[in-house]
C-alpha cells in the first residue's frame, strides 16, 4: 500500500501549497500552471493537427441569478475560469515540415471597462504579467483567432475540437464554436478531441486527488452533521440547507449537483430534489449531497432513520444494500470493470441483491435496484469517459448500490467515493459511518448530548 501512503502524504502537502489566485473567483483553488501545461503537452502529442477548444462565453445563461462556470474540458487544460477565452494547441507538422512559431496560444478578450464596472477586473490580453498568470507564453486577442487558424490550415489538413453530441442537441456552445471553426478553416477535416481528453481525465493526478479529497472531506463533514441533527419534524430542505452551509463555509464554490434529501416515499425517487416534505417518525431519509471544491466534485449518500433507529424491515434492506456494496468494494482493483460480464461490479451487486431478501410478494429484490453501480468522479460529478474501460490506479469512482421499494416507502442507497490504487482501493469517504450499528450509535449520542 505504499502507493496509498505516498499519495496521502502528497495530498497533505498539496493542500497546504495550493495557491489562491484572485482571477479565479469561481473555482477558487486552482492547481499550479505546470499541471495544466503538462496536460496540454500530452494531448498535443497525441494528434496530427491543431486542437482548438473554446471556453464558455458567459452568455450561455441570461438568467438574473446566473453565475459563470467554465466548460470543464477547457478548465482541465487551462485552469482559466473566466468567459470569452479560447485555446489552440499545435503539434509537430506533418512530413517533418519545420514549424516557425508557438506550440500553444491562449486567446483572451480585450478589456471592457463598462463591463468591469459591474463584474470586476478580468484577465485580458496585454495585462502586466499575463503570461505568468495564465501559464501561456503566447497570449493574443481573441479577435486574432480566425486568421491564425486560416494560417495553420496551410500546413495542417486535420483540426480537432469539441464536437456537438450526436445523440442530443447538447449545449449550444459546441454547435456555435464548431460553426465558427468551419468558417475559419472550411477545407479542413474537423475531428472530435473529446475521447482523448475524457481518457486523460479518468486518471487523476496527485493535484486533482488533493482537490477531490478536500471536496469529499467537506461533504463528509456535512453528512456527519446531518446524522447528528436529523429528527422528525425537520423539513427536507432544512437538512439540505445546513449541509450546503457547511460546504460553503469550508470553501466549496457550489454544490456538485442538486441536493437530494428524500424522506418516506421520496427516499424511493432516485433524483428527488423537491425538498418540500416534513420528515416523519419511522421514515428513512436518503441524503445524497456533495460539494464542489476547486472545481472537483464529491458524491456521497447515506440513508438514515429519522428517529435514530431503523425498524426491523428498514434494517433488513439496509444491510442487504451494505452487503452488496461491500461485495463490490472487494472487487475494486486495477483491471476490474464497472459494467459488462459476470465479474463486473454491476453484476456482483445485482447477484448479491437477488440472493438476499424478498419483497412482500416473495419476489427477489433485484427488480428494485434500478441504476448503475458506479461512475467516474472528477470535474464533473459524472465524469466523462468509457465506463467499460478497466480500472487503473489513480481513477476515482463511486460505489453506490440501492434498493427502492415504493410500495413500502422504503429506499436505501449507500454511496462512497473510492480511489483505485496499485493493489486495490482506498475509501476516500472512510470517516463516514456505514453500518447500522455505527449510524444508530452516532445518532443516539447526539440526542443524549445535543449541540449547544
Amino acid at each position: 500500500m505504499k502507493f496509498v501512503r505516498d499519495l496521502t502524504a502528497r495530498f497533505a502537502l498539496l493542500l497546504l501549497t495550493l495557491p489562491v489566485v484572485p482571477y479565479f473567483a469561481h473555482a477558487r483553488f486552482r492547481q499550479p500552471n505546470a499541471e495544466y501545461q503538462a496536460r496540454r503537452a500530452k494531448l498535443r502529442a497525441a494528434v496530427d493537427g491543431p486542437i482548438v477548444i473554446f471556453g464558455y462565453t458567459g452568455h450561455e445563461d441570461a438568467s438574473e441569478v446566473a453565475v459563470f462556470f467554465q466548460e470543464p474540458n477547457f478548465y482541465y487544460l487551462t485552469g482559466h475560469d473566466e468567459p470569452g477565452a479560447a485555446l489552440v494547441l499545435i503539434p509537430d507538422p506533418p512530413n517533418g515540415k519545420p514549424l516557425d512559431g508557438p506550440r500553444e496560444i491562449f486567446y483572451l478578450p480585450l478589456r471592457d471597462p463598462a463591463e468591469e464596472r459591474w463584474e470586476g477586473p478580468k484577465m485580458v490580453t496585454g495585462d502586466p504579467g499575463v503570461t505568468e498568470k495564465s501559464g501561456f507564453q503566447v497570449v493574443e486577442p481573441f479577435a486574432n483567432l480566425q486568421s491564425d487558424l486560416a494560417q495553420l490550415a496551410k500546413t495542417y489538413a486535420n483540426f480537432y475540437t469539441l464536437l456537438p453530441p450526436k445523440t442530443e442537441e447538447g449545449y449550444p456552445h459546441f454547435g456555435l464554436s464548431t460553426g465558427s471553426m468551419r468558417n475559419a478553416v472550411p477545407q479542413a477535416d474537423l475531428r472530435g478531441i473529446a475521447p482523448a481528453i475524457d481518457a486523460m481525465r479518468q486518471v487523476k493526478s496527485p493535484g486533482e486527488l488533493a482537490l477531490l479529497q478536500r471536496a469529499i472531506d467537506l461533504s463528509v463533514d456535512a453528512q456527519l452533521d446531518a446524522m447528528k441533527q436529523l429528527h422528525p419534524g425537520l423539513y427536507e430542505y432544512q437538512v439540505a440547507a445546513r449541509m450546503k452551509e457547511i460546504h460553503e463555509m469550508g470553501g466549496c464554490e457550489r454544490e456538485a449537483y442538486a441536493p437530494i434529501v428524500g424522506a418516506g416515499f421520496n427516499s424511493t425517487v432516485l433524483h428527488y430534489s423537491g425538498l418540500s416534505r416534513e420528515i416523519k417518525d419511522n421514515d428513512v431519509v436518503v441524503i445524497d449531497v456533495g460539494g464542489k471544491y476547486g472545481g472537483y466534485a464529491a458524491d456521497i449518500t447515506r440513508t438514515l432513520p429519522a428517529n435514530g433507529e431503523f425498524t426491523p424491515r428498514q434494517r433488513e434492506v439496509y444491510e442487504i444494500v451494505l452487503g452488496a456494496q461491500n461485495a463490490a468494494l472487494a472487487a475494486v482493483k486495477p483491471g476490474a470493470v464497472l459494467y459488462g460480464g459476470d465479474s463486473s461490479l454491476q453484476q456482483i451487486v445485482t447477484d448479491y441483491i437477488n440472493t438476499h431478501g424478498h419483497d412482500k410478494e416473495g419476489r427477489t429484490l433485484g427488480r428494485y435496484y434500478t441504476h448503475g453501480i458506479s461512475h467516474h468522479l472528477g470535474l464533473d460529478v459524472h465524469d466523462p469517459g468509457d465506463r467499460g474501460r478497466p480500472l487503473e490506479p489513480g481513477m476515482v469512482i463511486t460505489v453506490e448500490p440501492g434498493i427502492y421499494i415504493a410500495e413500502e416507502n422504503l429506499g436505501v442507497r449507500i454511496e462512497d467515493d473510492v480511489l483505485v490504487t496499485q493493489d486495490g482501493y482506498q475509501l476516500l469517504t472512510a470517516r463516514l459511518p456505514r453500518t447500522v450499528e455505527q449510524l444508530e450509535k452516532m445518532m443516539a449520542e447526539s440526542r443524549a448530548h445535543p449541540p449547544q
